[in-house]
């Protein structure tokens, strides 16, 4: 009788823990990642573009439809790629806005989805270019800068930190000279963690080398010191 107590006993704390875990996840207590694959790894953040919203990329052809969906919030913007930047996928102003939290520049959990590929307007013999000056495409696009290590343009991500950066390209501890060429300002940083850009840097690097109100850094040379 004492053996048949203790079964039943068993069995009911494996239900009540069973129970537990059912409610937990729903309230949002367990792990709530994201299980869809993203096409680009890493925080996602913005420019200073205006216009309609849009993005740039250095992985995606300009035209380019891409799903940016913010997982803390559940927020979703559809974008075209309209120009280069130096990340995967750098929102404008524009898009941000749809997607991001109040008071928030950088979205470090999202999944970005292809949901187009670039196609040619009619007329235009130039495959994958969306044409014209329209509302969100990107102006004065940054100038490939021969011997620097990254190319396209250079953002940042609000941390209270010293001047820092983080990479898709260069491991931890790697230590790189940013310079805008603009303004001839520098700026040396090494590099704390994993990116979806070659380089973005933090605030507190990037109030050492921008130009007031320009939250972008187009014409810049990136060097690898060690």
């Amino acid at each position: 009788m004492r053996l048949q107590r203790k079964h039943v006993l068993a069995a009911g704390v494996a239900m009540v823990a069973a129970a537990t875990v059912a409610v937990g996840t729903g309230l949002g207590f367990a792990d709530s990642s994201s299980t869809r694959p993203s096409a680009c790894p890493g925080s996602i953040t913005f420019s200073a573009e205006g216009g309609a919203p849009a993005a740039t990329s250095n992985q995606f052809p300009v035209g380019t439809r891409l799903r940016v969906t913010n997982l803390d919030n559940d927020r979703s913007a559809e974008v075209t790629v309209v120009g280069p930047s130096g990340s995967c996928v750098l929102l404008n102003a524009a898009a941000m806005e749809l997607v991001r939290e109040p008071g928030r520049n950088v979205i470090r959990r999202n999944v970005v989805e292809r949901v187009g590929d670039a196609v040619a307007p009619p007329g235009d013999g130039q495959p994958g270019r969306v044409g014209g000056d329209r509302p969100g495409s990107a102006s004065a696009p940054a100038r490939p800068v021969a011997g620097s290590a990254c190319q396209g343009a250079i953002t940042f991500f609000d941390e209270a930190a010293g001047p820092a950066a983080t990479s898709n390209q260069f491991p931890v501890g790697t230590r790189l000279r940013v310079t805008n060429l603009d303004n001839d300002k520098a700026t040396t940083v090494t590099i704390t963690g994993p990116s979806g850009s070659c380089v973005l840097l933090n605030s507190a690097a990037m109030a050492q080398i921008r130009e007031p109100g320009k939250n972008l850094v187009r014409n810049n040379t990136v060097e690898v010191l060690r």
